[in-house]
């Protein structure tokens, strides 16, 4: 059995174009496989709160050592790293926002990626001291932006501060590779001419494209 965590960061509801995107992936997928299990996380609608100075102490405290309170401060951190631990596939919807990601998937990567919970942290290892403790998952990254040609080659790919990002901190979500990262994205939303048009057309059919392939690997 196959589980997909479903995560939406657009602010927009009805209007979401990535919102239509993942639930387009998921109806597809259990067409397929009606017994896999989905996991939705909407941070868009309920985003997590930023990372404090207070959050930061206490996750770093050894678990034997926190207070009652401290504990409660991670409970959310807690809940959402639960999620993504069961998670075979990320399945992620998130629009560019100022060339990035919005703030709430932001706070959420913030939450989930934590020292002794997603990965490890030791010295002994030199220059790179970190170390993922999650592994083989599959990660599916649904955009939409309101310019255009942000792959790579492409006449803003220097702005693209989004998909990037993502795939850095991907490795410390369990995605071992680039062969594991899939990506499909809407464009030329602010002009909303046939370009957009075709854009949505071509990542509707490559959604339905790519649930076809993953099927066959899961």
């Amino acid at each position: 059995m196959t589980t997909i965590l479903k995560l939406n960061a657009s602010a927009r509801s009805e209007r979401s174009l990535t919102r239509r995107l993942s639930s387009q992936f998921v109806r597809n997928w259990l067409k397929h496989r009606p017994k896999d299990v989905v996991i939705e996380r909407d941070v868009g609608r309920e985003p997590p709160p930023p990372v404090t100075d207070e959050w930061i102490a206490c996750a770093f405290t050894p678990p034997a050592d926190r207070s009652e309170e401290q504990e409660k401060m991670l409970t959310l951190s807690d809940a959402l790293i639960a999620e993504l631990a069961a998670a075979d596939i990320i399945l992620l919807g998130t629009p560019m926002y100022n060339y990035g990601m919005p703030s709430s998937l932001k706070a959420w990567f913030d939450q989930v990626i934590r020292v002794n919970k997603t990965f490890s942290f030791d010295l002994d290892r030199g220059d790179f001291p970190l170390e993922p403790l999650l592994s083989n998952k599959i990660l599916v990254i649904l955009t939409s932006s309101g310019e255009f040609g942000f792959e790579v080659g492409g006449v803003r790919e220097h702005m693209n501060h989004l998909v990037p990002h993502i795939k850095t901190c991907s490795f410390y979500l369990g995605v071992n590779g680039d062969d594991d990262i899939h990506h499909i994205g809407i464009e030329y939303q602010e002009f909303g001419d046939d370009r957009h048009r075709r854009s949505i057309d071509e990542a509707q059919a490559g959604v339905a494209t790519l649930v076809e392939k993953l099927v066959q690997t899961l």
